[in-house]
């Protein structure tokens, strides 16, 4: 196998203030030798200044990317799974420098980084443990003397675009799986967090990727368009994986048809968490508590919608109320703050502007309600009703809105009542009724008596409608990320009718 190259300090690259472009092996800046500079949206203080791609700089890393796939893909599945099982000792090894990075940029709480290296490093395994997964099957045939076979191949090159808001874990999500299966890969960072993903490159290739297995593009916000499109629209891209807003999933699905690329798209959520009469409380006040507000809510998952029969919806509010009054709200970079800063003004602007049009519309603010600079409280809304913009559209902020239904049909009518379909919740005693519940609600993941932001590596995660198409997640991304092929092969002579 190629040398991995030089190991990178991460502390040098925090004090050189310098992130530049990783193609074909080797750092490299942009093409005209453009950066941008990144800075901490708490403080205002400079983070970096972060190499600005072009679409030639696109199309290099997809050909760098496709020169290097015959060499890896050929690789003896051990030793792929070799890479991936000491990148995942890299992770825990720079936990600290890659909690700190990833602080800096999004302004995350130190839990939600730690917790961030975690998942990561976990699905560094999970895509280890599946080196072996990718197997044919003899098919019977109903031709004498003919075998056919069912075999699955690298798809190629995979183009992976993850966004902000857990930038390890769907960074590690967008190309761990891929390689593992003997495709290659070019990572798009997000404008928001490039030295955090730039360092999941960076442990891939200190880990033993050859060159040009695994590359990185950086850019500045305002040259996204083109550089995307170039990466879907390369002819060595066989496949896209995108995760974040619907609105730009819409997109890259647009251009996926266009150019004929595969896509596999995570969105956006407004995840219900529905509780029967005959729940537990305590548990559903705690669960819809930790969907709401962690990460501040920044989370596709969060649970933005809790759905209650009336008969226990003045105690689950009261609960749950009480849940986002106690939370501590501060600094990033204190460890006793449970809830921190949205990601940018915009972020808040659009959070306020929500609960602001349901408190005009009768909504009634439980807990929470305020902002303070880039924090938001822990918000409740009771009484929240369809003629709301924050009834449908996505909040991705630290607010939860409590719907009173009748029953348990009702219930089902109002989660499916959204364009979205990610993640929802059923809190109930009776386990076949809540079964029966979770089946009706239109969603990729639904979760009974537990929360609705859960992930394992080893699940298939994705959703329907709005949220997208596709799964990621252990052998479910098995049919995202290799082609099925089928190959026969003729013994004896073959009788044909011309």
């Amino acid at each position: 196998m190629p040398s991995p190259g030089v190991v990178v300090d991460r502390r040098e690259l925090l004090r050189t203030g310098r992130s530049d472009l990783f193609i074909g092996g080797r750092f490299l800046p942009a093409h005209g030798g453009r950066y941008v500079e990144t800075v901490e949206a708490v403080s205002g203080a400079p983070i970096a200044q972060v190499a600005a791609a072009t679409v030639d700089d696109a199309d290099r890393a997809v050909e760098a990317a496709a020169a290097a796939l015959p060499d890896w893909a050929g690789l003896p599945p051990a030793q792929r799974r070799a890479v991936l099982l000491r990148a995942a000792e890299l992770f825990g090894e720079r936990s600290g420098d890659l909690s700190a990075i990833m602080g800096r940029e999004m302004g995350a709480t130190r839990p939600w980084c730690r917790f961030n290296v975690r998942v990561a490093q976990g699905m560094l395994a999970e895509a280890a443990a599946q080196a072996y997964s990718a197997v044919g099957e003899v098919i019977p045939s109903d031709v004498p003397g003919l075998t056919a076979f069912g075999i699955r191949q690298p798809a190629g090159v995979v183009v992976g675009i993850a966004p902000w808001n857990a930038p390890l874990i769907l960074g590690v999500r967008a190309v761990a799986m891929p390689l593992v299966y003997g495709n290659t890969v070019v990572l798009k960072s997000s404008e928001q967090t490039p030295l955090t993903q730039a360092a999941i490159v960076e442990i891939l290739h200190d880990a033993g990727a050859p060159a040009g297995a695994v590359n990185l593009i950086s850019n500045a916000a305002e040259d996204a368009p083109a550089i995307v499109e170039a990466l879907v629209a390369h002819p060595a891209t066989a496949r896209v994986n995108f995760t974040g807003s619907t609105k730009v999933g819409r997109i890259i699905g647009e251009l996926g048809g266009r150019y004929l690329t595969r896509v596999v798209l995570e969105l956006g959520g407004k995840a219900p968490l529905v509780v029967l009469a005959d729940a537990d409380l305590q548990a559903a006040a705690a669960a819809a508590g930790f969907g709401a507000f962690v990460n501040q809510g920044e989370v596709c998952m969060s649970t933005e919608r809790v759905i209650v029969e009336r008969p226990v919806a003045d105690e689950l509010s009261s609960r749950l109320a009480a849940k986002a009054a106690s939370l501590v709200v501060g600094p990033p970079d204190d460890e006793s703050s449970q809830v921190g800063p949205l990601v940018h003004a915009g972020a808040r602007d659009h959070v306020m502007g929500l609960v602001e049009d349901a408190v005009r519309h009768g909504a009634e603010v439980l807990a929470g309600g305020t902002a303070d600079g880039l924090y938001v409280r822990p918000t409740v809304l009771r009484h929240v009703t369809p003629d709301m913009r924050i009834y449908r559209e996505e909040t991705f902020g630290p607010v939860v809105s409590i719907i009173e239904v009748g029953d348990s049909d009702e219930a089902v009518e109002i989660a499916n009542d959204t364009e979205y379909g990610l993640a929802a919740s059923v809190f109930c005693r009776d386990g076949g009724r809540a079964f029966d519940v979770a089946r009706r609600i239109r969603s990729g993941i639904c979760h009974i008596n537990g929360a609705t932001v859960h992930d394992e590596p080893q699940m298939p995660f994705g959703g329907v409608g709005a949220s997208g198409w596709g799964r990621f997640g252990s052998r479910a991304a098995l049919e995202e990320f290799t082609e099925l092929r089928w190959i026969t092969q003729q013994s004896g002579e073959r009788h044909y009718p011309i």
